[in-house]
């Protein structure tokens, strides 16, 4: 008798581990969605950079169009190369000052072009950082960053 209840509760913990996990993994897959993810770009060195220890990032630079885009993204901010907030989100939220739309994947990274801006730029894999997958659009708010 006790070899069979120990069974059953064997069986049970398992399914209640299996059921946290698939909840756990469902949680996320639908916070995902509907984040809101905020970096701090500024210029290093000449480049355009970020630092997001959450992610294990510093200092890692924006290239290939991105970083010309951003200069035209940033053009009416005040101080920008020392700090501006940019906002982003694969889904389209209210504010956002222009998107992007994916158009090829290329060594890693990800090409996207602004209809805002009528260019591309190129996103490297950091994009994996706070995307799965490549998003078929990134939904993007620059502003000034508060001084607090």
């Amino acid at each position: 008798m006790k070899s069979i209840m120990l069974v059953i509760g064997l069986v049970v913990i398992g399914l209640l581990v299996a059921f946290g996990l698939l909840r756990t993994e469902n949680r996320k897959e639908s916070d995902a969605m509907n984040a809101l993810m905020v970096i701090v770009p500024y210029k290093y060195e000449g480049l355009w950079v970020f630092d997001d220890a959450a992610v294990g990032l510093s200092k890692e630079p924006f290239i290939a169009g991105i970083d010309t885009l951003i200069d035209k993204a940033t053009a009416n901010i005040p101080d920008a190369q020392h700090g501006f907030r940019a906002i982003f989100s694969g889904t389209q939220f209210p504010g956002a000052n222009f998107k992007l739309e994916w158009r090829r994947a290329e060594s890693g990274g990800n090409w996207y072009y602004s209809p805002e801006f009528n260019q591309e730029g190129w996103l490297c894999p950091a994009l994996f950082k706070y995307f799965k997958s490549a998003p078929r659009e990134i939904y993007v708010k620059v502003e000034p960053r508060s001084r607090d």
